[in-house]
């Protein structure tokens, strides 16, 4: 894969899934090299002359009155950088951390941040050589930005704080740098600000969640049909001129998707051709396109936060090449922790409305399958507590779905007096994506075990190769086991898209 270029421009997030995950090779544009050299005259003038700016010639948040000396610059941005890396708890994983250097290197590219070329070159040679910080997960507000983190991921770059290297450490950070013949920095004026104010690790996990959790809500629709040709459901609710009544973007291309999969089924045939057949499914199969197809538009609308966030500079103070420097709040991480808790909001949907799926198809009162999907019931229990393990799941979910972003707690002696939580967000919306692929698993293996009692009639040509799949890892219950191991292989299935065709996730949203 060639190098990505950053250019602080046209970052998508698909460029940052090839580098955190792909590890994909990054380099400086030149253009963009060339205005961060016009921004970092600016900081150096302004320092010879003595004038007065946030963060260059002062300090930081309440005591931003208190005034610095030029002798003084190297020591303040230090400071700022050590006294800033108060953060706590399980490191992020390394893919976060390279999403994080990705996206600060490229707000730097922008040319707004007043800082050296070669800042931003360190950032893209620690992501180059596999050089990742350990960073505490916890700690940041999400209003001057991810502040811990980020003060975290700086530390490494001045030869301090930790940092792995290729699967090594965790290690000294001037050690992991020397090992990958990288030199540390000393930080110049505002450098120590720049590196530290910003949303990066907000944007960094939103977007890796965004992929993941796009790709739950397409796998939804297919574990879903499972689930409506094993209780012999009907897809009439889904067709086109019905939709098409009511045309929100998600729905049409949820209900375009479960009529994909359907095609075909001897099933629904079947089903259609009996004359006491139910007229309409509960609304868990029937409202399929409505639910999943919010879910998708939940996830359209982060992703437009995310285009315009990875590409922006949430840097403070800004340096504009007219020598203007303003102060203002682009760290605010407002817009990031609502879409965010959107988000999961929908994640927690997709996993509540596949738990009722999953509950019918356990019930022998609803289903018209054998009691539990066992294949003695009574003296085999079956997949019922698999039931269980998914609704404590939603449970879960439940919590996790509490928006972050209502809450604030004002810090900084009240001059930070309005945050957006907006990182608490974003790890909830992680850690719910996690619980609802175990959601979405165990429906998946109640569903496939209601298509065996189905044989010999086909079902559709889409849940037919999702069925496959299945039972390529995860053999048919015969008798009683342990179904801890049986959905672990299918949370991995699910995780991994692999229950999707090839380009189902093209016109995720429409």
């Amino acid at each position: 894969m060639p190098p990505l270029q950053l250019s602080g421009r046209d970052l998508t997030i698909d460029n940052v899934i090839d580098v955190a995950r792909g590890r994909r090779p990054v380099e400086l544009d030149p253009d963009a090299a060339e205005r961060m050299g016009e921004s970092r005259a600016v900081i150096e003038r302004l320092v010879a002359e003595g004038a007065t700016v946030y963060g260059v010639t002062t300090g930081f948040g309440d005591l931003a009155d208190v005034r610095i000396e030029p002798s003084q610059t190297a020591e303040l941005q230090r400071n700022l950088v050590r006294s800033h890396a108060a953060g706590v708890g399980e490191p992020l994983s390394d893919e976060v951390v390279r999403a994080m250097l990705v996206l600060r290197a490229n707000t730097l590219a922008v040319g707004l941040s007043g800082v050296r070329v070669k800042v931003a070159g360190l950032l893209i040679g620690m992501l180059n050589a596999g050089v990742h910080p350990v960073v505490p997960s916890r700690g940041s507000l999400g209003a001057s930005g991810d502040l811990a983190p980020l003060a975290h991921l700086a530390l490494v770059l001045i030869g301090e704080g930790e940092a792995t290297i290729e699967g090594a450490g965790p290690l000294a950070g001037g050690e992991a740098l020397a090992r990958a013949l990288l030199e540390p920095l000393t930080l110049g004026a505002k450098e120590g600000l720049a590196l530290l104010n910003g949303t990066q690790m907000m944007a960094g996990i939103g977007a890796l969640a965004h992929h993941d959790a796009l790709r739950l809500a397409i796998t939804a629709d297919v574990v879903g049909a499972m689930s409506l040709e094993a209780m012999l459901g009907t897809g009439a609710a889904f067709a086109e001129e019905l939709i098409a009544a009511r045309p929100h973007p998600g729905q049409v291309a949820s209900a375009r998707h479960l009529r994909e999969l359907l095609a075909g089924s001897e099933i629904w045939a079947s089903h259609r051709a009996d004359t006491e057949h139910r007229v309409q499914d509960a609304y868990s199969l029937r409202c399929m396109p409505q639910v999943h197809g919010a879910a998708r538009d939940a996830l359209g609308e982060l992703e437009r936060v995310l285009r315009v966030e990875i590409n922006a500079v949430t840097d403070n103070p800004l340096v504009f090449p007219t020598g203007e420097v303003i102060s203002g709040g682009n760290f605010h991480g407002e817009p990031l922790a609502l879409a965010l808790d959107y988000a999961t909001l929908a994640v927690a949907e997709l996993a509540s409305i596949s738990e009722r799926r999953t509950a019918r198809l356990v019930d022998a009162h609803l289903s018209g399958l054998p009691a539990f999907l066992a294949e003695r019931p009574g003296v085999e229990s079956g997949l019922m507590i698999a039931h269980y393990t998914a609704a404590a799941l939603v449970n879960e979910l439940q919590t996790l779905a509490h928006p972050s972003s209502v809450d604030t707690i004002p810090t900084s002696a009240n001059q930070e007096d309005h945050v957006s939580m907006g990182a608490t967000s974003a790890l909830h919306l992680r850690e719910a994506i996690d619980r609802a692929e175990q959601v979405l698993a165990i429906e998946a293996l109640c569903a496939a075990q209601g298509l065996d009692f189905r044989t010999p009639l086909r079902p559709g040509a889409g849940v037919a190769r999702a069925h496959a799949i299945i039972r390529s890892r995860v053999p048919h219950l015969g008798a009683d086991r342990s179904p801890a191991p049986d959905i672990g292989a299918a949370r991995d299935l699910v995780h991994a898209g692999e229950l999707l065709a090839n380009g189902a996730t093209q016109g995720a949203h429409g």
